[in-house]
C-alpha cells in the first residue's frame, strides 16, 4: 500500500506494496467546480468497481448488486469481487476508485460530485474488458489528484492509499483510495455580550474590511483571528480600549462538520479624558496644542451631546502629527510628539466609565530659519520661475506650510503643459547637525553653530503627456458634442491638468448630471502599448432635466397657487432650454414661453427669447400687470468662466387697485413725485401705461460649482438697464452683485451675497416709475420680512414707497444633513434710500435664523421652510399693514441666491 497524506500540520507519503515515486505539495489554487449532474452522487462511503447488473452513478462506481466478496475491507465496507478479470499476464490495473469520509461518519458534506470533478484518476471496467494500467502515468495523475483535492481548501485532512487485490488468474489490482476530512462549516454566527457594537455593524465592518465569515462557509481560524482584532477595533474607536472579545465553537447537533460559533465581548470601561497636559513644550503653550488635534480632546459641559472628550488612541497618531505640523509650520523641523502617558484619575463604581488625565511629551527643538533656497532636479521650469510660487525668504523662519502652498502651484504650473506625474519634497541640511563619523570635539562644534538649514526643493518633473482619447459614459440622452464642447481639453493635445479641473467645473455647472468628482467618475490612465500618452474617462449619471409639473402650494411671495409647467434644460440631449409655465396663484399669475441656445451656429454665443404676460399683487398697495418679451444674446470673454451679455426688452406695464393712500391729495402733497411715478391724471385718477424698451448690457464670471447645492466658487455680476430705446419711459439702473462659496469642511461651505441697486430717471421722464422704485423684503432678499415692506415709507399711511438706491448682504452656513437636505442659517441685512439720502449702519434692517432646504426631484428645485429672528424692525409693517413681528415662520422655494 502506498498513501500521500497532507493534514494540517503535515504532509507524508508511506510505502507499502506499491510505492508511489515522488511526493507533491499542494498547489495555491484549483479550477472551480462544475455544476453538480443530474444524477444522484453517492451519499456514503463506497468503493467503486464496475458492476455488471447496472450503471453506476460516479464513474466507474459500483451498483448495490455484487458478485462474491473479495474479503477485502475498503471506506468500512466489504469490497466485491470484480464480475471479469484482465487477461492472464496483465500488467497491474487500478480496480476501484474509492472516496472515503470515515472520519466524519461516512457522509460528506459537500456534494460528492464536486470531489469526483477533481479526481482524474479513473478505474477499469470489467464489463468493457476495459483495463486502466497502473503505471507511472497512474501515479502522476494520483499525485495530481491529491494536489487538485487539497488546493479546494475544503479539507482538513487527505491522504490517498493505494491498496492490493490480486485476480484469481494472478492479475495484481491496485484500489485507489480517497481519504477525506471535511472542513467545519458555520452554521450560526452570534455576538454576545457587548452594549455598545450592534451585530449589523459588525456584519457591515466586516464586509467593510473584506472578511467573509458568513453562514454555511468553512470555518477559518484566521478570520476568527482578524474578527476579534476588527471588534477590539469598533470598541476602541468608541473608548473602550480594554475590550475582550473570544470566540467558541460548538459542534452543531445531528449536522455533522457544522458548527456554532460565538464570540464573546467584554466592552470594558469607556476611556473619557479629563485633562491633557503637554510636558516639554516651552515655545507653544498648552492650549495652542490642544486645539489643534481634532479627536482628542477634554471633556467639556455639552460633551453629553457632541461625544467630546472619549479617548481614541487609535487617532492619536493622526493628532499627534497634526500638532507636529503645527510646530514645523512655525520653524521647529525636528520637534517630536510622543506616545501619550495614560494617568486614571477616577473609575466610576460600575467599572464603565474611567476619567483619564493624558501627559503628552514634547520635543521642541531649536527653531530653524531657511539659510539657502534651491531647487534640484528641474529642466522644464527654470528655477527663477519655480521660486516666484514660493512664500520662502532666506532669513526667515521655516514655515512648511508656505512649502505646501508653493507644491500646489509647482504642480498646477507642471500639471498645464502636460507633466501628469509631477512630485516634488524638500531636503533639508542643518547647519548645527553633527556627522556621525566626526570626532567629539567636532560633533560638540557642530551643536554649538545657528538653527539654520538649508532647502532643496527636489523636483520630479517626470515626462510630458499628451491626451490619445477623451470618452464619456453614461451620457444617454445628451450628445457627446454638447459635452465636448465645454471641455478645454482636446485630443492629441497636451494634457493640461488645469484645463481638466476647469472642464469638469463647467460640466458640473450645466446641471445635466450628478457631480462629478472623484477617481471614479474621473479617470485618468497611460494609454497601453503608447508612450506619453493618456486616456481620459469621463463616467457621467444624468439627471432628470425634463420636468413636467402640476401642483398647489402656498409661499408668502404667490401665495395659495395652482401651476403647471414643462421645462427641460437639456433640449432633446441638445443642451438647450426650453421651459412653458402656467402659475396661478392668488397673489401672482405667470404666462410664459421661453427658449435659449447655448451654442448659436455651433458657436459658444448665448441665444435666447422670452415672451411672458404676468400679473402681481402687493396686498393692500397696487396690482401690477406686465406683458411683453425679450432676446438675448451672450458670448465668452477673455476667462472661460466669463461672458457678457446683451438683452433687448420690451415691456407694456400697468397700475391697477391702487390703494387709495397713494393718489390721495394729503399723500400726494409729502411726495410730489407719486403723481409722475404713478401717471395720476390732474383729476386723480390712474391713467396709461408705461411703455418700457430696454436694453440691458452685462457682465457675469461665474465658478460656482453646482446650481443647485453650491459650496465652493464665485458669481460676480454687473450689469445696467438702459431703458428709453423707444417706448414711454426713461431711466438707468446700474446693479452690482457677488456672490462667493467657501468649502469649510467636507460637509458644510459658507455662502456671502452683496448687492447694490441703484436707479435714476433721465431724459424725459422726470420721475421713475414706481414699480421701478427699490424696495427689499421676501424669501429672496431679507428672509424674516414681507415683499416690498422694506423701504423708505409714509409714516402717515404706512405705505411702503421705495427708493432709488439699495444695499443687500446675505450671509450663510450650510450643513448637508443627509442626502438633499442642508441645514442653512443664515443672516440677512438690508437697506433702501432716497434721493439724497446716504445709508446708515445704524438703520439697516435684519433678520438671522435657519431654514431646512431639501431638493424636491419633481420641481427640481430647493424647497424651503425657513424660522426667522428679525433685528431693528420697529415702524415696519407686514403686507396687512400690521406692525412686523419678532419672529417668522415661512414656506419657499428656489434659493436666496
Amino acid at each position: 500500500m502506498s498513501m500521500f497524506r497532507y493534514g494540517r500540520l503535515a504532509f507524508a507519503l508511506a510505502l507499502a506494496v506499491a510505492p508511489l515515486r515522488a511526493q507533491t505539495p499542494a498547489p495555491a489554487s484549483a479550477p472551480p467546480p462544475p455544476a453538480a449532474p443530474a444524477a444522484a452522487a453517492p451519499t456514503a462511503q463506497q468503493p467503486m468497481p464496475e458492476s455488471p447488473a447496472s450503471a453506476s452513478p460516479m464513474p466507474g462506481a459500483a451498483a448495490a448488486a455484487q458478485p462474491a466478496g473479495t474479503g477485502l475491507v475498503v471506506c468500512g465496507q466489504p469490497f466485491p469481487r470484480p464480475s471479469r478479470q484482465p487477461a492472464v499476464g496483465s500488467r497491474p490495473v487500478i480496480v476501484a476508485i474509492a472516496p472515503c469520509f470515515e472520519k466524519q461518519g461516512g457522509a460528506p458534506v459537500v456534494e460528492a460530485n464536486t470531489y469526483l470533478y477533481y479526481i482524474q484518476t479513473k478505474p477499469s471496467r470489467p464489463s468493457a474488458d476495459a483495463w486502466v494500467p497502473y503505471d507511472d502515468a497512474a501515479e502522476a495523475t494520483i499525485r495530481d489528484d491529491f494536489r487538485r483535492l487539497w488546493a479546494t481548501n475544503f479539507l482538513d485532512d487527505l491522504s490517498i492509499e493505494v491498496k492490493d487485490y490480486t485476480f484469481p488468474n494472478g492479475v495484481e489490482g491496485k484500489i485507489v483510495i480517497y481519504n477525506m476530512e471535511e472542513r467545519q462549516r458555520v452554521k450560526i454566527i452570534d455576538y454576545v455580550g457587548s452594549k455598545q457594537l450592534e451585530s449589523t455593524k459588525i456584519d457591515e465592518k466586516l464586509r467593510e474590511e473584506n472578511v467573509t465569515i458568513r453562514m454555511d462557509t468553512f470555518l477559518d481560524d484566521s478570520v476568527l483571528r482578524r474578527t476579534k482584532v476588527i471588534v477590539r477595533g469598533m470598541l476602541a474607536e468608541k473608548g473602550y480600549l480594554d475590550s475582550e472579545v473570544s470566540h467558541e465553537i460548538k459542534p452543531m447537533a445531528g449536522q455533522a462538520k457544522t458548527v456554532h460559533v460565538t464570540f464573546n465581548i467584554v466592552d470594558g470601561p469607556k476611556y473619557k479624558i479629563r485633562e491633557i497636559d503637554f510636558a516639554g513644550n516651552k515655545a507653544i503653550g498648552d492650549g495652542t496644542l490642544k486645539r489643534k488635534m481634532k479627536e482628542t480632546k477634554e471633556m467639556w459641559p455639552f460633551s453629553f451631546i457632541t461625544g467630546r472628550g472619549v479617548y481614541k488612541d487609535t487617532k492619536y497618531e493622526e493628532d499627534a502629527e497634526k500638532v507636529q505640523g503645527y510646530y514645523r509650520d512655525h520653524g521647529y523641523i525636528t520637534t517630536q510628539v510622543g506616545n501619550p502617558e495614560v494617568r486614571t484619575l477616577e473609575t466610576t463604581k460600575d467599572g464603565t466609565t474611567r476619567f483619564i488625565k493624558l501627559v503628552i511629551p514634547v520635543s521642541e527643538g531649536p527653531r530653524y530659519k531657511i539659510g539657502k533656497f534651491d531647487f534640484a532636479e528641474n529642466k522644464v521650469v527654470k528655477s527663477e520661475a519655480l521660486r516666484s510660487l514660493f512664500k520662502v525668504k532666506e532669513g526667515q523662519f521655516y514655515a512648511e506650510k508656505n512649502i505646501r502652498k508653493g507644491l500646489e502651484k509647482s504642480r498646477e504650473v507642471y500639471g498645464s503643459v502636460g507633466y501628469w506625474e509631477f512630485t516634488g519634497y524638500p531636503m533639508f541640511k542643518r547647519l548645527d547637525e553633527p556627522d556621525p563619523a566626526a570626532s567629539a570635539e567636532e560633533q560638540a562644534a557642530a551643536a554649538k553653530k545657528p538653527a539654520v538649514v538649508d532647502v532643496t526643493m527636489h523636483m520630479q518633473e517626470g515626462e510630458q503627456f499628451f491626451v490619445n482619447r477623451i470618452t464619456f459614459v453614461g451620457n444617454n440622452t445628451t450628445r457627446d458634442h454638447v459635452i465636448r464642447r465645454e471641455m478645454n481639453l482636446v485630443e492629441n493635445g497636451i494634457f493640461n491638468t488645469e484645463a481638466l479641473k476647469h472642464s469638469v467645473k463647467r460640466l458640473n455647472q450645466l446641471g445635466y448630471f450628478k457631480q462629478l468628482e472623484g477617481n471614479e467618475a474621473i479617470k485618468v490612465e497611460k494609454t497601453p502599448q503608447e508612450k506619453n500618452q493618456v486616456d481620459v474617462t469621463l463616467k457621467l449619471e444624468e439627471q432628470n432635466r425634463n420636468q413636467l409639473q402640476f401642483g398647489a402650494g402656498y409661499s408668502q411671495y404667490e401665495g395659495t397657487f395652482l401651476q403647471f409647467a414643462f421645462s427641460t434644460s437639456n433640449f432633446m440631449g441638445r443642451g438647450e432650454t426650453l421651459s412653458t409655465s402656467i402659475l396661478t396663484g392668488a397673489r401672482y399669475k405667470d404666462y410664459q414661453v421661453s427658449f435659449t441656445e447655448p451654442f448659436l451656429f455651433d458657436r459658444p454665443i448665448t441665444g435666447g427669447v422670452n415672451v411672458f404676460n404676468r400679473n402681481i399683487v402687493y396686498p393692500f398697495q397696487f396690482t401690477q400687470e406686465t406683458s411683453g418679451g425679450n432676446v438675448m444674446f451672450g458670448m465668452p470673454v477673455k476667462s472661460v468662466f466669463s461672458r457678457l451679455y446683451l438683452r433687448y426688452s420690451l415691456e407694456n406695464v400697468s397700475i391697477k387697485d391702487l390703494n387709495t393712500e397713494f393718489y390721495d391729495p394729503e399723500t400726494i402733497a409729502r411726495f410730489p413725485y407719486l403723481a409722475d411715478a404713478l401717471l395720476i391724471r390732474p383729476d386723480g385718477t390712474l391713467g396709461g401705461r408705461r411703455v418700457i424698451s430696454k436694453v440691458t448690457p452685462s457682465y457675469v464670471y461665474n465658478t460656482v460649482d453646482n446650481p443647485i447645492f453650491p459650496s465652493a466658487g464665485m458669481r460676480f455680476t454687473a450689469s445696467i438697464d438702459l431703458a428709453g430705446v423707444g417706448g414711454n419711459t426713461n431711466y438707468y439702473k446700474p446693479t452690482i452683485e457677488l456672490i462667493k462659496y467657501f468649502q469649510h469642511t467636507r460637509r458644510t461651505s459658507i455662502g456671502f451675497r452683496g448687492q447694490f441697486e441703484y436707479a435714476e430717471p433721465i431724459g424725459a421722464t422726470r420721475e421713475l416709475p414706481f414699480f421701478e422704485r427699490l424696495v427689499l423684503g421676501g424669501e429672496y432678499s431679507v428672509r424674516g420680512y414681507d415683499v416690498r415692506s422694506i423701504g423708505p415709507y409714509d409714516t402717515v399711511s404706512g405705505l411702503v414707497l421705495g427708493g432709488n438706491k439699495s444695499f443687500l448682504f446675505n450671509g450663510e452656513y450650510l450643513i448637508q444633513v443627509a442626502g438633499p437636505v442642508r441645514l442653512v442659517l443664515f443672516y440677512d441685512a438690508g437697506q433702501v434710500r432716497n434721493e439724497g439720502q446716504s445709508f446708515r449702519l445704524s438703520e439697516f434692517v435684519a433678520s438671522t435664523g435657519a431654514e431646512v432646504r431639501f431638493f424636491m426631484p419633481v420641481l427640481n428645485v430647493p424647497f424651503r421652510l425657513i424660522f426667522a429672528r428679525n433685528i431693528n424692525y420697529e415702524g415696519i409693517l407686514n403686507n396687512n399693514l400690521e406692525p412686523e413681528k419678532k419672529q417668522r415662520f415661512r414656506f419657499a422655494v428656489g434659493s436666496t441666491f
